[in-house]
C-alpha cells in the first residue's frame, strides 16, 4: 500500500525550544509504527533533557548541534547522522541555526527527566 502525504497536509508542532514538521505518522498518512519529522531549531536553543523508549534516528540537513547522549557529547555538523538508542537521556543543543530529520517509532513515549510521570506520545511523532 502506498500513501501519498502532500507538503499541505504535513503538521507543525511548535514547542519553546523547536518547531517539528511531522511528514508521516500513524496518524498523518496510515504509516505501519513509524515516524518521519523535520525538527528546526535556532541557534543558542538547548532542549530539556529527556529520553524516549524506542530508538530515533537524527540527521541533520542544515547547521549544526551537539547531542549530549548519557552524559557523552556528540557535536553533529549537516550530514551526520545519530542513532540514539531508546531509554537514553539525550540533550540537543542547537550551535547554529539547523533542520535535522528525525525517524522513530510512532508510539514513542517521552519523559523528561526530573518529572514525576512520563509526558506520553509527543504530538510530532503520533
Amino acid at each position: 500500500m502506498q500513501n501519498l502525504i502532500r507538503r499541505g497536509d504535513a503538521r507543525t508542532t511548535v514547542t519553546p525550544n523547536a518547531t517539528m514538521t511531522t511528514l508521516a505518522s500513524p496518524t498523518l498518512g496510515g504509516t505501519d509504527g513509524r515516524s518521519l519529522w523535520l525538527a528546526e531549531m535556532s541557534a543558542g536553543v538547548t532542549g530539556p533533557l529527556h529520553m524516549f523508549d524506542s530508538e530515533q534516528i537524527w540527521t541533520v540537513l542544515d547547521g549544526s548541534v551537539a547531542v549530549a547522549i548519557d552524559g557523552e557529547s556528540h557535536v553533529l555538523d549537516a550530514g551526520d547522522t545519530l542513532v540514539i538508542p531508546g531509554a537514553a537521556q539525550r540533550q540537543v543543543h542547537a550551535t547554529t541555526d539547523c533542520r535535522m530529520l528525525v525517524s522513530g517509532d510512532g508510539a514513542a513515549i517521552a519523559t523528561v527527566v526530573g518529572e514525576d510521570a512520563p509526558r506520553g506520545t509527543p504530538a510530532w511523532i503520533s
